[in-house]
């Protein structure tokens, strides 16, 4: 290979050739090390807080009084990160993100994220569960 050449990862050359030929896959990208989480990658502990300080307002309580159910790396099955919206089309690829469940005054509220985003409240009834093979952090 000549050294202007890039290598495009196996993962990637088969999720396209899946993707142009029609045929269903399970093609899960590597997870992506923290040494190469740079700038615009939130952590999972970011998304937590984020998640934590807006359950407390909507249910008017003080941080203290909610309990952190999960809190997860996921991989989101595709761009509405488990939690799509009636009549919008997403993209069609795997997502790599965060999940933070957290019961606030016996309400269960369920944060999704991306690796990039801020977490988002998922209603009731919406959620999709993220795809196997998740790490539980």
């Amino acid at each position: 290979m000549a050294t202007n050449e890039m290598r495009v990862p196996e993962w990637k050359t088969v999720l396209v050739l899946c993707l142009a030929s029609g045929t269903a896959c399970a093609i899960e990208p590597p997870p992506v090390p923290p040494a190469m989480q740079g700038p615009g990658m939130i952590r999972l502990e970011s998304v937590k807080e984020a998640a934590l300080t807006d359950a407390a307002k909507r249910a008017g309580v003080s941080r203290s009084l909610l309990e952190v159910i999960s809190a997860e790396a996921v991989t989101w099955s595709d761009g509405s990160l488990g939690c799509p919206q009636p009549g919008v089309m997403y993209t069609q690829a795997l997502v790599p993100g965060y999940r933070v469940r957290i019961r606030a005054g016996g309400k269960e509220l369920d944060y999704h994220a991306g690796r990039t985003g801020a977490p988002v409240l998922c209603p009731p009834g919406r959620a999709i569960p993220p795809t196997a093979g998740d790490s539980r952090i």
